[in-house]
């Protein structure tokens, strides 16, 4: 199968780091398999440090495990330069940070928990999924 164009939502990482028995954990865990290529901004990057970082005294790491993630996803993820700005285009301002991404990487998928949050971006040919549904839909679930 032709790996397809990804933005993750910051919610599905958190997900990943909270627990090991989830699909989140086990999508973070395929991130550089050749199923999919994950797309990131600097913008959702730093996004994605400040929430977990946040969130970090909820996570069963320590700060270094923490970085560690953090910087391989940033070293397997195909970076991307935002030139246009879609916003507003979606009610959260955190959520235009993962759909410009998406739109400038031609992702065919935003995976996220929040998939109302997204409603009304079929028009740029993007589909929200949760985790569970696009390892599902990959065949990447036993």
């Amino acid at each position: 199968m032709k790996p397809i164009n990804v933005v993750l939502d910051t919610n599905v990482l958190v997900s990943a780091l909270r627990s090991k028995q989830g699909a989140s954990y086990k999508l973070l865990s395929l991130i550089d398999n050749g199923d999919f290529i994950l797309n990131i901004s600097v913008p959702l990057f730093l996004e994605y440090e400040a929430v977990v970082f946040r969130e970090s005294l909820n996570l069963p790491l320590d700060k270094s495990d923490i970085e560690d993630i953090l910087n391989y996803i940033a070293q397997v993820s195909s970076k991307r330069d935002i030139f246009y700005l879609w916003r507003p285009c979606l009610k959260d301002p955190k959520d235009d940070l993962v759909l410009e991404v998406a739109v400038e990487s031609r992702s065919d998928i935003i995976v996220t928990y929040n998939k109302k949050d997204f409603v009304g971006i079929d028009k740029f040919g993007i589909e929200t999924l949760t985790s569970k549904e696009f390892l599902e839909k990959r065949g990447l679930l036993p």
